[in-house]
């Protein structure tokens, strides 16, 4: 096996627990798998724990898991698999569903199939997080139904288009065509690798190989130059898979195609430190981007790396709104005219935020700073716990800024959007991000009621914590033996300072914001450890527009509450979300406020309610603002165009 240039690709153990994942894959079958070399040169060796060696106490991550876990062992995957059994020339079992998988207004998009693909990631993170038998075996029947798919068409490709593999067929040689095929079948990819690595799932393993094997020989006719003008129609994270097929392999035509799907348009200009993401459809590109990293991850080469950290600063520094969301209808905007897109119905697409924190995570997993912690909890609560709504654990298209916006969640039959895909993803994984680990050091990154197991060392970690409604968390270890291990306790940017007690007694204190604090002990059974942290309310600005502010509390955006105004009393608002203009396209009466942002940041007053906050509007009423994240069928504002004092 090639080495990959200037240095080689990670180990097959580190692939694997970057995936969650602890036990090895076997390689595939007709393929010598070949141990792989430890981790590129630059990274760190930090490792996510395995979710099965993860829990979630009680409070709203683990509710919105709850929800999630219903909603899917509602659905039935006979009715997503009925368009692939179609294609195959086979009777379909049961009746499609409705969005993207059939509305005819939908058939030219070619997005039919992709839900099957998001639907099989979330069960195999369902599963490993729960154990949950329910959810391995629809993983078995779905791969057992595709396989049955490839033998009954007589090839690896499996597709639900409305035109079949002629629709692929055509994109392969140049045709002009609507919609996207590819970004389509890597959902399918995802889907399969997912349950493979996550499920240890042989069914899906071996569909999943006879799958990428078509693709490899598909397109192998291609030039360079074909293959790049293929990839000017969105095609997900395809580079991303086929670097995880080649980590799980070894197969080098599977890093070849890793390299062939890495869009050199993008890729170039961002590992030059150009920015040229005006007008682009931002979750095209961020795909791209998180498979920039796994391809270095598998390659050592250094250009995607670079390309995936300058996108990554430029969106999540530069681009981002206060809730860690970007972009105006799907597209990223020039931020100097940032005061003509902040108050869009149509922003922050949740599907950027899943990609973003996936990216943010990739590179806290190679570079662990708190700078990528800090917007990950940011986004995780702002954009992907905000997104659910508690009551029925459905999800968000858009979470608009504008003014008197509500959210609009999808229906659980009818509309299977890019959003609804992902949406079953997030609320299944939230324990993926808590905790990170090197040979030494355990990371807390989350102030989660949760516990973590590890294993190598024998000790386990229990945080029990109020956060957010309390700045505060403790941990208490459970060793088999007095063990020595470096606990790393990220100090948040938004605290001015952390005080950490252990058993009681101060240990640290850190005045050095967006850091970690470093505790390195023999720790024994019944050692508690508690961190304390300060929040307040402070103004957040884009620098284009200084009289637009919004409010956040510690890593949380205040939104203002502003009742249901023209709604009637007891309105469903479990709607398609596509309906946005219907419900949010009037105007409607938003307060006032008057006087500077900081200012107005520090007349801002605790209520009676947890985390219930009062702010004095122009008219002498007052606006009630609570975490973002707990609006969920009102209308809201998080952005305020604030008038100066008379």
């Amino acid at each position: 096996m090639s080495d990959g240039g200037c240095c080689a690709g990670p180990s097959r153990r580190a692939f694997l627990a970057s995936a969650g994942v602890g036990a090895l894959i076997a390689g595939a079958p007709g393929v010598a798998a070949q141990p792989l070399t430890p981790r590129a040169l630059g990274t760190t060796g930090l490792q996510p724990f395995d979710l099965a060696d993860v829990d979630l106490g009680e409070g709203p991550f683990l509710h919105a898991q709850r929800k999630t876990e219903a909603y899917l062992l509602s659905l039935d995957p006979d009715r997503m698999l009925h368009a692939f059994r179609v294609n195959a020339g086979l009777k379909p079992k049961a009746a499609v569903y409705g969005g993207w998988e059939s509305d005819p207004i939908w058939a030219d998009i070619n997005c039919q199939g992709h839900t099957l693909g998001h639907y099989l990631s979330a069960c195999a993170l369902a599963y490993r997080s729960t154990r949950k038998p329910a959810f391995r075996q629809r993983i078995d029947h779905i791969a057992r139904e595709l396989a049955a798919c490839q033998d009954a068409a007589k090839s690896g490709l499996v597709c639900a288009f409305p035109k079949g593999p002629a629709l692929v067929a055509a994109h392969l040689r140049g045709d002009a065509i609507t919609g996207v095929p590819w970004y389509t079948l890597h959902k399918v990819f995802a889907g399969l690798r997912d349950a493979t690595l996550l499920a240890d799932s042989a069914e899906s393993r071996a569909v999943l190989l006879r799958l990428a094997d078509w693709a490899v020989v598909a397109t192998r006719p291609l030039s360079d130059a074909q293959f790049e003008t293929m990839l000017e129609t969105e095609h997900g994270g395809m580079n991303e898979v086929f670097a995880d097929l080649y980590l799980m392999t070894g197969n080098p035509d599977y890093r070849t195609m890793a390299e062939r799907f890495s869009h050199k348009a993008l890729l170039t200009p961002l590992a030059a430190g150009r920015d040229q993401l005006d007008g682009l459809h931002a979750n095209t590109q961020l795909p791209k981007i998180v498979g920039f990293q796994r391809v270095f991850e598998a390659t050592g080469t250094p250009h995607y790396h670079e390309a995936a950290a300058f996108f990554w600063r430029t969106v999540a520094l530069t681009r981002s709104f206060a809730t860690g969301g970007h972009g105006d209808n799907e597209h990223f905007f020039p931020m100097a005219e940032f005061d003509k897109h902040v108050f869009s119905a149509k922003g922050s697409e949740t599907c950027g935020q899943h990609n973003m924190l996936k990216l943010t995570r990739a590179l806290f997993l190679q570079d662990p700073q708190a700078e990528y912690a800090d917007y990950y909890e940011r986004t995780l609560y702002n954009g992907i716990l905000a997104s659910q709504d508690p009551d029925t654990g459905m999800v968000t298209y858009f979470q608009g800024a504008r003014p008197g916006y509500m959210k609009l969640y999808h229906t659980p039959e009818h509309s299977f959007w890019c959003c609804t895909g992902t949406g079953m993803e997030n609320h299944v994984k939230y324990r993926d991000s808590i905790y990170f680990h090197d040979d030494k050091a355990l990371y807390v990154n989350l102030f989660v009621p949760s516990a973590v197991r590890w294993r190598e060392k024998g000790v386990a970690l229990r945080q029990e914590t109020r956060f957010p409604d309390a700045p505060t968390t403790t941990l208490h270890w459970t060793v088999e033996r007095p063990t020595d291990v470096t606990l790393q306790l990220r100090h948040p940017r938004w605290s001015r300072s952390a005080i950490v007690l252990v058993n009681g007694v101060e240990a640290a204190r850190s005045d050095t914001p967006g850091s970690y604090v470093k505790l390195a002990r023999t720790w024994h059974s019944g050692d508690t450890v508690e961190l304390r942290l300060a929040m307040e309310v402070v103004p957040d600005q884009a620098p284009a527009a200084p009289d637009i502010v919004a409010f956040s509390y510690g890593p949380m955006v205040l939104a203002g509450v502003l009742g249901r105004e023209g709604l009637a009393p007891g309105a469903d608002v479990i709607v398609n979300e596509r309906k946005y203009g219907e419900y949010n396209a009037g105007l409607v009466t938003v307060p006032t406020l008057v006087g500077n942002p900081a200012t107005l940041a520090a007349q801002v007053r605790k209520a009676d309610g947890p985390l219930e906050f009062t702010i004095p509007a122009a008219d002498r009423t007052v606006v009630r603002l609570v975490p973002y994240h707990r609006v969920a069928h009102d209308r809201y504002a998080t952005y305020w165009r604030i008038s100066p004092a008379v």
